[in-house]
């Protein structure tokens, strides 16, 4: 018996249909060492890989990856979208109403989707997505000085 071996960014975008690029690749491993980036932030991670690649070039692969799966785009109210690689286990977020720093936050209860609607109106539920929003510990240090 042999171990599994996790596949190479290369093989996760052929794997979704997708073809492999190095900005694309650059953009999935950029978005996977940060911490729920912004377009900007992305798109400087990529410059730094890859050299020059412009904002439209990001907004179309992030649309792809996210169509995919491999990415995650969130948007908390009144922040730009942000992306993060941590997929497919339901996870939620908590973000700061001050700085607008975000966290991740396990599965509130159970399995997937984690919480149960008190009327699904006929909807056959397979995600839920909850953000909790407060002071992070930084703010909330600074605001009782």
């Amino acid at each position: 018996m042999t171990a599994s071996r996790t596949p190479t960014t290369a093989e996760e975008l052929r794997g979704a249909g997708l073809r492999v690029t190095a900005a694309r690749v650059a953009l999935i491993e950029t978005v996977r060492e940060g911490d729920h980036l912004d377009v900007e932030a992305i798109a400087s991670g990529v410059r730094d890989r890859v050299g020059h690649i412009s904002l439209q070039a990001v907004y179309e692969a992030l649309n792809a990856l996210t169509a995919v799966g491999l990415v995650r785009r969130i948007e908390p109210a009144g922040s730009p979208a942000r992306f993060e690689g941590r997929v497919g286990d339901n996870h939620h977020h908590v973000v700061c109403r001050s700085c607008g720093v975000v966290g991740d936050v396990d599965c509130a209860v159970g399995e997937v989707p984690c919480l149960t609607a008190s009327d699904a109106h006929g909807f056959l539920i397979d995600e839920a997505e909850v953000i909790y929003w407060g002071l992070c510990p930084d703010c909330s240090t600074a605001s009782r000085s």
